[in-house]
């Protein structure tokens, strides 16, 4: 069983109108290759250190492989095409850990 990887993304958006269609196709790459979202936009609070992302996205994927074809795919490549020069991304990928099979009691 491979382990699950998650993509984590600082972007800073200096064009919000612009950035809707790369929204529209980055879902498109996520769904293809298996991702999905756990955290896009929303509140953030930091709790140690000086990380302070405008805008924290993180996008779980079934293994490192799916992610990485996920970044090289055509889908991808169109929607960074899109976000050029409207946004700026800090990009990074991690393995996850297993699931632990459940348990009875």
């Amino acid at each position: 069983m491979s382990k699950p990887a998650y993509l984590v993304v600082d972007a800073r958006v200096h064009d919000a109108e612009r950035i809707t269609r790369y929204r529209e196709l980055a879902e498109i790459a996520v769904a293809r290759f298996g991702g999905r979202y756990l955290v896009r936009g929303g509140a953030t609070e930091t709790l140690e250190g000086e990380w302070a992302p405008q805008r924290l996205v993180i996008v779980a994927f079934p293994s490192m492989d799916a992610a990485r074809r996920f970044y090289d795919s055509p889908e991808y490549r169109a929607a960074r095409e899109a976000r050029a020069g409207i946004a700026d991304f800090d990009m990074l990928l991690g393995e996850g850990l297993e699931e632990a099979p459940a348990t009875s009691v």
